[in-house]
Order: structure tokens, then C-alpha cells, then sequence
């Protein structure tokens, strides 16, 4: 149970996705950096709905989500690279695009199992949220090289630097769990 009235749950609850939806569409300012043949960038975006749900639990990060890759189908360049509209959602990296609302929600239901989320929990989300994202992305875009290999060994070059940003989300929400505790991820 919320400590927050009644009426002002939905507020904030809105308030915390379109500022969610805003920080992962800011985390694409960074430029994306395209390695080996996939057509898949390397961008510290796709930390966004990892640390999202491990912030603000399931819900809320879904939506944040949902809400963002919206505005990017509509046309708004927020994709990294300034990239928007249909076509990164039928590209290489659809697959990865999509599955960010999969990450948003594993990673966020196993962060609002604890009532106090700790850091080798939220490590474990935000893992639990990576490899979500990779179960639709590498068949994705299996589908789209016309090979398994292909996709899977070219995958294999963002495994380091997403680690990297497992632990990075995990240690930031750590942080902000400490200064805020019991107030963003919720049984909701």
C-alpha cells in the first residue's frame, strides 16, 4: 500500500512515465557506435528500460516505454542517431527496439519482489532485463540476417559493454532506492 492519497497516485504514476520515457530518450543523445556487419548500433540507450524497471518497478516502467517507442513510431527522432519512425522497428535492431518493453517488465517485476531492493538484487534485474531484450532481439534479427549464426556471433560484441550497463543501472538504482527509500518501486 501506497503511502501517497488517492488522487494524487495517478498523477505522479503519469508524471513518472513521461520522465522516464524523456531520460531514455535523452540516454540517445549518446551517438550510436556501429561495429561488425549486424546493422545493430552500440548505444548506452538500451540501459534505459533495464534501470527503469528496476527504479520504478513493472508498470510503470512499461508504460514509459510504450509511451517512448510511440513517439519514436510517430516520427520523433529519439532513437540514438536521431533515428525515428517505422523504419528502426523493421530494421536490425526492431527486435532489440521491442524487446525493451520485455526488459522493462522482467527486470522491473523482480525488482518489486523486495520490499527494500538491495544490489545483488537489482543486479539480477537488470540482468534478467538484458537477457529479456536479447530473447527478442537475436531472433529478430535472425529473421532479418536469414541466419542464426550470423546473429547470435554478432551479438556476442554488445555482451561487454551491456554487462557494463547492468552494473551501472544496478549501482545507480541502488543509490537512488537508498536516498528514496520505499518510494519507487512499488507492488503495483
Amino acid at each position: 500500500m501506497s503511502d501517497r492519497p488517492r488522487a494524487a497516485a495517478p498523477a505522479a504514476d503519469l508524471a513518472t512515465t513521461v520522465v522516464l520515457a524523456a531520460f531514455i530518450a535523452v540516454l540517445g543523445l549518446f551517438p550510436g557506435v556501429y561495429v561488425g556487419a549486424s546493422g545493430v548500433p552500440i548505444v548506452v540507450q538500451n540501459m534505459g528500460p533495464f534501470l527503469a524497471g528496476v527504479l520504478v518497478g513493472a508498470r510503470r516502467a512499461v508504460f514509459a516505454l510504450l509511451l517512448l517507442l510511440a513517439l519514436v513510431a510517430i516520427g520523433l527522432p529519439l532513437l540514438s542517431g536521431g533515428r525515428g519512425g517505422l523504419a528502426p522497428f523493421v530494421g536490425p535492431s526492431g527486435g532489440f527496439l521491442l524487446g525493451w518493453i520485455l526488459s522493462a517488465l522482467v527486470s522491473g517485476l523482480i525488482a518489486q519482489r523486495a520490499r527494500r531492493p538491495g544490489l545483488p538484487l537489482l543486479l539480477l534485474a537488470a540482468f534478467a532485463g538484458l537477457v529479456a531484450d536479447y530473447l527478442v532481439g537475436i531472433p529478430w534479427l535472425a529473421v532479418y540476417t536469414g541466419s542464426w549464426s550470423t546473429a547470435v556471433t554478432g551479438s556476442l560484441v554488445f555482451v561487454p559493454g551491456d554487462l557494463a550497463k547492468v552494473v551501472i543501472a544496478a549501482l545507480v538504482a541502488s543509490l537512488v532506492h537508498r536516498a528514496l527509500p520505499g518510494r519507487l518501486v512499488g507492488r503495483t
